[in-house]
């Protein structure tokens, strides 16, 4: 076998770890040997169930109900408050491990990571022996347990790690779909969420089976290009990387809005332009790129549509030179009609490792890099709000703008502004 994948989830993770946390420094009782959930704030009685024990899954505590109903369910339950920094920790230890065996990780979360270790077979001739060597290393040095899915994709492989648990390996290729993967309902396959699992029992298709012998075309007429995915998932067809980042790479970054009013001046056009470039200069930073090529779209209450883009003469990540771009290519194109949407695109990406600058640029390149950090920072730490441009305060702009129209963000368009 060439290609060969694991896929290494912790079982309840974020109590497992609390659990074994607490037993290295003296503690008796294990946490997962008794009802007991992660979640909220026990003192404000409030939040909901992160993660449980098995023990807690006897009282038929789900994941994502409230602490209240989890209570009320089993009155003698071990509610214990998340900490994220222990699980952090244990998620790279974990994650050291893994690098002792291939350089080629995907964390797909923190709690689970995919491992590629396809045309290994003369490091690791028996792969279920390499399994259960990795598997008992993380139960002896670490204090807690996993699950081990094997295939020869990912999606094969991360069906099979949810199989039966705790402390288990599974595999799942092929030659397996019919016997192990098709019996199971349809809502455990991978992308079947709670949208899309009615859906398919309208179609009477309860099991994974009866979606994959499913007629497609019917399928993608219902579901359209999601019906495709589930079907080809259903079949066990997946052909994704191992990724050592969940990046994927971008070859454009966009935000536009379709304003809740008429915009008929300059100034307030400027504005709302401001804050779609707050949002896509700080998604092109946080993927430390710098873009080449700046475009701008608008759209009339007339539904008159039309755009204008301009190539650089040097790349950029700055705010506030994406902004002074956009704004000349809006006022050298805009026809004076009253404007309802409006949109930013950057495309034409490069690496923002080193910033070449100009020579006739008087631009302190700098003092706007520590700028925009900064800003960066603040937000992602405290929160959109926590920095506000000041031509905002007073713009009326939060109260009448719409959210974004195109599905490009999920959050309104005052959360780009601020």
């Amino acid at each position: 076998m060439s290609r060969l994948i694991f896929h290494i989830d912790a079982n309840s993770a974020y109590l497992s770890w609390e659990a074994a946390y607490r037993l290295q420094r003296g503690e008796q009782l294990d946490l997962r040997t008794i009802p007991s959930v992660i979640g909220g704030d026990e003192e404000s009685r409030h939040g909901i169930v992160l993660t449980k024990s098995i023990p807690a899954k006897k009282f038929d505590i789900h994941t994502g109900e409230t602490l209240y109903s989890a209570r009320a369910k089993c009155p003698g339950l071990v509610i214990v408050p998340p900490r994220y920094s222990l699980y952090m920790k244990c998620s790279e230890a974990m994650h050291q491990i893994f690098l002792e065996y291939t350089p080629i990780i995907q964390r797909f979360s923190v709690d689970e990571s995919f491992l590629d270790l396809s045309n290994m077979e003369h490091l690791y001739p028996d792969y279920m022996e390499l399994a259960e060597i990795i598997k008992n290393r993380i139960k002896n040095e670490l204090g807690f347990t996993v699950n081990i899915g094997i295939s020869c994709n990912k999606l094969l492989a991360k069906v099979a790690s949810d199989f039966k648990k705790p402390d288990r390996i599974h595999t799942l290729f092929p030659s397996d779909i019919k016997q192990k993967m098709w019996p199971l309902p349809v809502e455990d396959l991978f992308m079947v969420g709670r949208a899309t699992s009615p859906k398919l029992h309208n179609l009477n298709i309860n099991t994974i089976g009866e979606l994959a012998n499913y007629n497609l075309e019917i399928l993608k007429n219902k579901l359209k290009s999601h019906g495709q995915v589930i079907w080809n998932y259903a079949n066990g067809n997946e052909f994704s990387e191992v990724r050592k980042s969940n990046y994927i790479k971008m070859k454009g970054i966009g935000n536009s809005t379709t304003i809740a009013f008429d915009v008929e001046d300059k100034n307030t056009a400027h504005k709302v332009i401001l804050s779609l470039c707050e949002t896509v200069a700080m998604r092109l930073r946080d993927s430390q790129n710098c873009c080449n090529v700046i475009s701008i779209s608008i759209r009339g209450s007339d539904l008159i549509f039309y755009s204008r883009q301009k190539k650089l003469v040097v790349a950029t990540d700055s705010t506030r030179k994406i902004y002074e771009i956009a704004c000349y290519l809006f006022d050298n194109v805009w026809k004076g009609n009253p404007i309802r949407h409006l949109g930013i695109h950057i495309t034409d990406f490069c690496n923002n490792d080193f910033y070449q600058c100009s020579l006739l640029d008087n631009f302190d390149y700098e003092k706007d890099k520590r700028i925009n950090d900064t800003v960066d920072k603040l937000r992602l730490k405290y929160g959109s709000k926590a920095v506000v441009r000041s031509c905002f305060l007073h713009s009326g702009l939060n109260s009448m703008c719409g959210g974004m129209a195109d599905g490009e963000e999920d959050y309104p368009l005052m959360s780009a502004m601020l």
